[in-house]
C-alpha cells in the first residue's frame, strides 16, 4: 500500500454522498450501493478473502477467519454521513479535495472524519495484511452500519445476527475518542481518550394542547405561552451532577501527568471532588460528562400569524448519565415543569451503556496498540457523551470501546457535523497504521 493510493481511495469514497435521512423514503439508495460497489473494487483482496453479508438492506458484515475459535474481535464504522451542502464550505462537502503539501496535506469533505475515516483506514489495514498473507489468530469481524446518524438499526440487526449464531466478542471497538492535544488542563502531552461507556440517547416531546382561536383575544397562558415556560423551567433545573467511576479511572490515569493545582487536586481527589466539580463545570464539555443534560432541538406551533395555536411541541434531546437511568430522568423532567397541563411524551428511550473494563485483555490490546503509533499519548478512559453504534454491542459483548485513531485538533473536532470537516493526512495514515497493528494482536 501506497501512501498516495490510501489518500486516492480514501477520496474517491468521500465523494460518494451516502447521507442517510430519519425518514429513509428520503435516503438515495443509489449513493449506498455505489458506495458497496466501490468499495468492492477498491479492495479486491478483501472481498476475495473475508465472506461478506448484507444485513437490514444496506448494513455490511464481514467475517475474518481465525486459526482458532476463540473469541472473536469486531472492528466497527458507518458510511452514511450527515447532510451537507455546499453553502458555508470553503471546499465543497463531496469533493473530497486535497490541499497543501508534505506533512500539512489536508483531505476536505463530509465523513472525513465522521466516519469514512474510520471506515476506509480500516479497509486499508486489512487489505494490506490479506495482501501480504496475513492469516489472525481468531476471528475477526467487520461491522460496517448504514445509518448510524439517524436510528442505528444496521448495527442493531449485525448484533442480533452475531447473538442468533452465538457469537460473543472479547474487544469491540467503535469511533469514539482520539488523539488530542491540550485535552486536560495541566496535562501537556497528548491524550489518547478512550470511550469506556456512553451516554443514553433520549428524546422526549413536550405537548401542551388546548381551545384555539383569534389571535386578538389571547387567554393569559396560550398554548406557546405555557410551552415556553415549561422549556424555561426545565433548563433552569439542570440534573445533579457527580463523577462516575469511568471519569474517576480518567484521573487517577492523569494524576501522574499533570502539573500545578489540577496536579495536586488529581492525587488527592478524596478532598478535591468538589473544587474539580466547579472545574469541570466552566466548560459545556466537560460538564456534559458529569451529569444528565437537556437540549431543546425542536419546536413547533401554529398554522396560521392571526390564529392561536391549539397545539404546541417541543423537542427534548436528552443525554442520560452512565450512573443514572431514562427512568430517573423522566422523573427530573417532570418534577422541573411542574405542569400537568404539559404531556411528557417518551418519544425514543436510550439507557447509558454499561462501563467496559479498563484493566484486562481488551484494555490492554487497545492500549499497546497506541503506544505503537502514539507513543507520546497517555491512554485514558472517559465517558463518551455522543452515541455510536456501539451501544446496540454491549448486549454481546463487557468489552465495548470507543476510539478514532486519529489526531485531532480543537478546530476539526468543531468540524464533526459541521461545514469544513476535514482530515490531514498525515493522522489518517497513522490511524492505518494503528488498524495494521492492532489486527495482529486483537
Amino acid at each position: 500500500m501506497s501512501a498516495r493510493t490510501a489518500v486516492d481511495r480514501f477520496q474517491e469514497l468521500v465523494r460518494i454522498p451516502t447521507i442517510s435521512r430519519l425518514d429513509e423514503s428520503e435516503v438515495e439508495w443509489e449513493h449506498f450501493d455505489n458506495f458497496v460497489a466501490t468499495l468492492e473494487r477498491l479492495y479486491p483482496h478483501t472481498h476475495a478473502t473475508l465472506t461478506r453479508e448484507f444485513v437490514a438492506g444496506h448494513s455490511l458484515l464481514f467475517r475474518w477467519a481465525g486459526r482458532y475459535d476463540t473469541e472473536p474481535a469486531v472492528l466497527m464504522a458507518h458510511y452514511d454521513v450527515v447532510a451537507a451542502t455546499d453553502d458555508g464550505w470553503t471546499h465543497p462537502p463531496f469533493a473530497a479535495e486535497l490541499t497543501g503539501t508534505g506533512d500539512d496535506q489536508v483531505i476536505w469533505g463530509r465523513g472525513t472524519l465522521d466516519d469514512k475515516g474510520s471506515l476506509v483506514a480500516i479497509m486499508e489495514a486489512v487489505e494490506a495484511q490479506v495482501e501480504a498473507g496475513y492469516q489472525p489468530t481468531h476471528d475477526i469481524y467487520l461491522s460496517i452500519g448504514h445509518n448510524e446518524e439517524t436510528v442505528g438499526t444496521g448495527a442493531a440487526a449485525i448484533v442480533d445476527v452475531l447473538d442468533s449464531r452465538g457469537i460473543r466478542p472479547g474487544l469491540v471497538l467503535d469511533e469514539g475518542g482520539a488523539v488530542a492535544d491540550d485535552a486536560f488542563p495541566g496535562v501537556s502531552r497528548p491524550l489518547a481518550v478512550v470511550g469506556v461507556a456512553e451516554k443514553g440517547a433520549t428524546l422526549v416531546r413536550l405537548i401542551v394542547e388546548q381551545q384555539g382561536g383569534h389571535a386578538s383575544t389571547p387567554p393569559r397562558l396560550s398554548a406557546t405561552a405555557r410551552l415556553a415556560r415549561a422549556i424555561t423551567r426545565l433548563n433552569s433545573s439542570p440534573f445533579p451532577a457527580r463523577f462516575n467511576s469511568a471519569t474517576l479511572a480518567m484521573f487517577e490515569t492523569l494524576a501522574p501527568h499533570a502539573t500545578g493545582t489540577v496536579g495536586r487536586a488529581l492525587r488527592s481527589i478524596a478532598v478535591t471532588k468538589p473544587l474539580l466539580m466547579r472545574v469541570f463545570a466552566r466548560s459545556d464539555e466537560t460538564r456534559a460528562m458529569t451529569q444528565t443534560t437537556q437540549a431543546v432541538t425542536m419546536l413547533s406551533a401554529g398554522h396560521a400569524a392571526n390564529a392561536l395555536p391549539e397545539r404546541a411541541e417541543a423537542m427534548v434531546n436528552l443525554r442520560v448519565a452512565v450512573d443514572s437511568s431514562v427512568e430517573k430522568a423522566l422523573a427530573h423532567v417532570t418534577r422541573a415543569i411542574r405542569d400537568k397541563a404539559v404531556t411528557i411524551e417518551l418519544v425514543q428511550p436510550g439507557e447509558p451503556s454499561p462501563i467496559s473494563p479498563t484493566s484486562g485483555q481488551a484494555w490492554d490490546t487497545i492500549a499497546a496498540t497506541v503506544g505503537t503509533t502514539h507513543p507520546e499519548a497517555i491512554v485514558t478512559p472517559y465517558v463518551q457523551n455522543g452515541a455510536t453504534d456501539s451501544r446496540h454491542f454491549t448486549s454481546i459483548s463487557s468489552a465495548v470501546y470507543r476510539f478514532t485513531p486519529f489526531e485531532m485538533t480543537k478546530a476539526e473536532l468543531a468540524g464533526l457535523h459541521a461545514i469544513d470537516e476535514s482530515i490531514r493526512v498525515d493522522a489518517y495514515l497513522r490511524g492505518i497504521a494503528f488498524y495494521r497493528a492492532l489486527l495482529t494482536t486483537a
